[in-house]
């Protein structure tokens, strides 16, 4: 994958370089959207990049010690961390990332790897499994592919 992704970078750096900067900063902008679009899309519906579904959700009733106080027990995972304010693209004129900033990167690397961290402030701590939010994925690298053609086409 790695070598695809140093492939990709050196095809599409040579056709970047000739653009003008404005432009530049445009179409780096567009692809930062597209994959954000397409990340989200992935987030909603709770399957990694690979294409993986991810694992199941923990019953909450083993967690807490009250039972018959969570109403929504089958509330899919992330809803918040998919929306535009958390799942952020930062650009320039040369790169762009897309991922989580600030302080709900903490909680969105501690699902991605998998780690272990606190379930409330004074809760139980819980092992996590992995839950891969981003990453690069073959379609994606065809999407950024077809993404720059068209731009420089126009």
């Amino acid at each position: 994958m790695s070598d695809d992704l140093q492939r990709l970078e050196e095809w599409a750096g040579a056709l970047i370089g000739k653009v003008q900067p404005a432009q530049r900063r445009q179409l780096v902008r567009q692809v930062a959207n597209d994959l954000r679009r397409e990340h989200a899309r992935q987030i909603a519906q709770q399957v990694a990049p690979d294409g993986t579904p991810y694992p199941a959700r923990k019953n909450r009733k083993e967690l807490r010690g009250k039972s018959g106080r969570i109403k929504r027990q089958k509330a899919a995972m992330f809803n918040k961390l998919r929306t535009n304010a958390y799942l952020q693209i930062q650009t320039d004129a040369s790169q762009a990332s897309v991922g989580f900033f600030g302080k709900v990167a903490r909680i969105a690397r501690v699902h991605h790897e998998g780690l272990q961290d606190k379930v409330a402030p004074r809760g139980p701590s819980y092992q996590y499994p992995a839950r891969a939010l981003l990453g690069f994925s073959e379609n994606d690298i065809a999407e950024l592919r077809r993404s720059l053609l068209d731009h420089l086409t126009k």
